[in-house]
């Protein structure tokens, strides 16, 4: 059963592990090959956290998870070399401390720029000396949360044949979501440059975020890029989905805890991806048979 995820109740400790994630990501972009649509610089679901993967680093590589039941925090290396240390109880900067003195310990020198990224926090990560609200339940029912829905995300992608993203967590708006490609390109006019790198292609891509300040509700969401004429319009499932306004384009919508109070929330999580695509997939003229996988 997915854990309730109140908003209010946890929003202090979403934002400090929000925080603490972007330093980890950010060590990612850093220091891995560059790769398509940003894909480098994501963190992905771990069976006990969030993990960077493996990065390559020299000859070798190394890896960075974020384990949420123990709420440890371990850097390993190739050789089975690994530094560890509790995140509970510390500031930002402690996080940055903690964080850059075992990379150092393990051989691997990383200088990122130490600044919230697109956060309500403008303070430079060594600077932050706040105290900083960490609740261990809070942490853990959200990586719970995380892994009953990247199960149905991976369900998700299993139907597609065509370029798609992993499952993946994008640090900076915290965000697990996977993207579809139509295979056609459409290169975004404007925006800032990883703008146009994210949106060269068509897309439709669906996701999950645990809310904000400005929609305080934990929420799965879909949308196409370029948005085909009457998005608004295609039928969502289940029921309680519906269509938002954002950034003047159409958002779907369906709400965590009206997924998670059904008799079956993977299937509502299913029913309301699956009618994005499909819906999306058929008004902006996409080979939908052509990317269909028939082999399921």
């Amino acid at each position: 059963m997915l854990p309730a995820l109140p908003y209010q109740d946890w929003s202090e400790t979403k934002d400090t592990l929000h925080l603490f994630l972007q330093m980890i990501g950010k060590i990612r972009l850093k220091v891995h090959p560059k790769l398509n649509h940003w894909w480098h610089v994501t963190l992905y679901p771990h069976v006990r956290g969030l993990t960077t993967g493996r990065i390559p680093y020299g000859t070798s590589g190394f890896e960075i998870l974020y384990d949420m039941l123990d709420h440890t925090v371990t850097i390993s290396r190739n050789d089975g070399e690994s530094a560890s240390f509790s995140a509970p109880g510390l500031t930002v900067a402690g996080f940055y401390e903690a964080l850059f003195s075992r990379l150092e310990q393990l051989g691997i020198s990383v200088k990122i720029v130490a600044v919230p990224y697109d956060n309500k926090s403008k303070v430079p990560f060594p600077e932050d000396t706040a105290p900083r609200a960490y609740d261990r339940k809070a942490v853990s029912d959200f990586w719970r949360a995380l892994c009953s829905i990247s199960s149905a995300f991976e369900i998700y992608r299993s139907g597609f044949v065509g370029k798609q993203t992993p499952v993946q967590l994008y640090w900076h708006s915290f965000d697990l979501v996977v993207t579809r490609f139509s295979g056609r390109a459409h290169p975004l006019e404007g925006g800032t440059q990883s703008d146009r790198e994210a949106y060269s292609h068509e897309v439709i891509s669906i996701g999950f975020w645990p809310g904000d300040d400005s929609f305080p509700e934990a929420a799965f969401y879909g949308y196409a890029y370029p948005e085909p004429q009457g998005m608004n319009q295609i039928k969502l499932q289940p029921t309680d989905a519906f269509w938002a306004e954002k950034n003047g384009g159409a958002l779907a919508i369906l709400k965590y805890e009206d997924a998670r109070t059904t008799a079956d929330p993977a299937a509502a999580i299913l029913s309301f991806l699956n009618s994005v695509y499909d819906g999306a997939a058929v008004k902006a003229d996409w080979p939908v048979e052509d990317l269909a996988h028939q082999h399921r």
